[in-house]
């Protein structure tokens, strides 16, 4: 048995939705803001779809922030980002969606973050905050909209 990682907290939930709508939801930055747990995505430019390792997107966040969003990924199954400032090197924390589809009309999505290997003090507060519940309202909104 793995002993869980007090840096890292997960949320999950079979959605009754194929993987490629569920992927389309999260892959489109655009659309994040509809879905996200956490309220504080306020916008993302239009045609930003993600489709390669290594693409970067950038976000707005409800604070004013800009966030580039550097993009680890496989198309239907994969999806994950290092948020930073700017021009920045990303400090080290992950968001990460991973889908396994269970059947012809239904995913399990998991939804991780990961804050093992932030190295920017000035974060580690808000990223130790961040509980399952929060990502479990993201899995749950994403759900509510690729289920509609």
């Amino acid at each position: 048995m793995t002993t869980p990682s007090p840096y890292v907290v997960t949320a999950q939930r079979t959605v009754a939705a194929d993987a490629e709508r569920i992927f389309d939801l999260i892959a489109d930055p655009s659309l994040q803001p509809r879905w996200d747990g956490n309220d504080n995505l306020a916008e993302a430019p239009a045609g930003q779809r993600v489709r390669a390792v290594g693409e970067v997107f950038v976000m707005t966040l409800t604070n004013g922030g800009i966030r580039e969003n550097r993009v680890g990924f496989a198309e239907g199954r994969l999806i994950e980002w290092l948020p930073s400032e700017p021009g920045d090197a990303p400090p080290g924390h992950r968001w990460r969606w991973e889908l396994e589809p269970v059947d012809a009309t239904s995913t399990l999505v998991t939804h991780t973050y990961d804050w093992s290997q932030l190295t920017d003090e000035n974060r580690i507060a808000l990223a130790s905050a961040t509980t399952s519940a929060e990502l479990q309202a993201s899995v749950d909104r994403l759900a509510r909209l690729a289920e509609s």
